[in-house]
């Protein structure tokens, strides 16, 4: 299995597990595709909160893996707390501040791939900003549907297994 085929199998729920069909009676995955895509907002005094939503679909899977806050041009020598609300375990919404930039102290901060669920809104709970969030979009989407030549190649590459048989009993020996 190919490393990015691993990377992207991490992305999936167990539901989307089940769903992927088998070969020769052996669960396998489907077919796996992965994107990933740039993303970033600002925060100000002016705009105080984004929100990051995806529409829902049947087969993928959306994560915001994010790599970076900064400080931009403009800023002032104050406190920029950065909150971020999300979903918890139980689907409850939690507000929980990520950052607390001050252009003479801490100017940026990695987040190191820190991955949310969308939907995800940033705040600037305080602070007038401006700050710079950057990170990934990926998106992980379980191709189930087959073509022809797709199913035909696999029936020839069809793994076949033997039942195991009783072993021959030789007359003479125990």
């Amino acid at each position: 299995m190919a490393a990015g085929t691993a990377a992207a199998l991490a992305f999936l729920s167990q539901e989307s597990r089940a769903r992927a069909g088998g070969v020769g009676g052996l669960r396998v995955p489907a077919p796996v595709t992965m994107d990933s895509f740039f993303f970033g907002c600002e925060l100000s005094g002016h705009t105080r909160s984004f929100t990051f939503k995806v529409e829902e679909e049947d087969d993928t899977e959306h994560v915001l893996a994010l790599n970076m806050l900064c400080l931009t041009e403009g800023a002032k020598d104050e406190c920029n707390v950065v909150e971020v609300v999300a979903r918890d375990h139980d689907n409850q919404e939690i507000a929980v501040p990520v950052a607390n930039l001050r252009l003479s102290c801490q100017p940026m901060l990695s987040l190191d791939d820190f991955q949310l669920q969308p939907p995800v809104t940033f705040r600037l709970k305080s602070g007038s900003g401006p700050v710079r969030i950057t990170g990934r979009h990926q998106i992980v989407c379980i191709n189930n549907d087959l073509s022809e030549e797709e199913s035909e190649d696999e029936s020839e590459d069809e793994i076949k297994l033997c039942g195991i048989l009783p072993a021959k009993k030789h007359r003479g020996r125990p």
